[in-house]
């Protein structure tokens, strides 16, 4: 029994080491390094709170906090929306669904710098022709503006992540039993209340680890906001983490990015946690 114990504890002690290395260490230094004047070097002295204080009056960051909210939230239900449209046409008996599941899940494997200039050679460039082609104005001046540069963002990030959620949706769909489907129709349910019945009730796991993965994607983008719009204009698109490493690594304020990057953490934890326990709960209702 012993000897079972121990082999346990050996097979998960290198990922345990890992994990304390990589990510517990860090984490508990750099909470430390924001209560002082941390240069990236060494520690000058200890300030305390003033980083806090200074952070929750800094208008550039609460800016950035907002943009990288309401980013997410039009993230969160535009690519699970589209990738569960997705899936539910890719259930269906077709000779093109592996194929077209193939094309729709390639863009998640291209690198976000890449992506973004991808985009926006897109948006300059090709939106610009087309301006220019047509007269039309809708197509002028993409990425120069707050809001198009918003929007330019979604439709990047959207591109990216709906084909990942759609196998997400895909694998749950598949794992429904045909059986209770044909048992409805043959009860007289249509597409619509089979789908809302049956199929919704089903999938609630999935909404539970697609809106987690979407949700905590999101906050994290940093590579696409670079890429694209690079925080224009006047840092009206900066996402958060965008804003802390100009603060690190441009503005050389380590400790003050410290602060930025803790704060940044608990704000995401509580709304991750959050949205965990309410879609576990809808689980059990549903």
């Amino acid at each position: 029994m012993k000897s079972k114990h121990l082999s346990y504890w050996l097979f998960l002690f290198p990922s345990l080491f890992a994990l304390v290395i990589v990510v517990f260490v860090p984490l508990l230094m750099g909470i430390y390094y924001s209560f002082t004047n941390w240069n990236g070097q060494g520690v000058t002295e200890f300030v305390g709170i003033e980083h806090y204080v200074r952070l929750f009056n800094d208008q550039d960051f609460i800016n950035s906090l907002f943009f990288t909210a309401r980013f997410t939230f039009v993230s969160l239900i535009g690519i699970n929306l589209i990738g569960l449209v997705l899936a539910l046409l890719l259930t269906r008996k077709s000779k093109l669904n592996t194929p077209l599941r193939t094309i729709f899940f390639m863009p998640n494997l291209i690198g976000g710098i890449i992506l973004g200039f991808i985009w926006q050679f897109i948006f300059l460039r090709s939106f610009e022709s087309i301006a220019e082609a047509t007269g039309w104005s809708f197509f002028a001046g993409w990425l120069s503006t707050p809001l198009t540069g918003f929007w330019g963002l979604i439709i990047l990030y959207l591109w990216q992540m709906s084909g990942y959620i759609m196998i997400i949706y895909i694998s749950f769909l598949n794992n429904i039993p045909t059986d209770i489907i044909e048992a409805a129709s043959i009860d007289g349910a249509n597409n619509w209340q089979s789908f809302w019945k049956i199929k919704i009730p089903m999938l609630a796991p999935a909404f539970t680890v697609s809106l987690f993965l979407t949700l905590s994607g999101a906050f994290r983008v940093y590579d696409q906001n670079m890429a694209l719009t690079g925080g224009g204009p006047f840092n009206s698109t900066q996402m958060v983490a965008m804003n802390i490493f100009n603060t690190a690594f441009r503005a050389n304020n380590m400790a003050y990015a410290q602060a930025q990057a803790f704060v940044f953490l608990i704000f995401v934890t509580i709304i991750s946690i959050s949205q965990l326990y309410i879609t576990r709960r809808k689980e059990t209702n549903l």
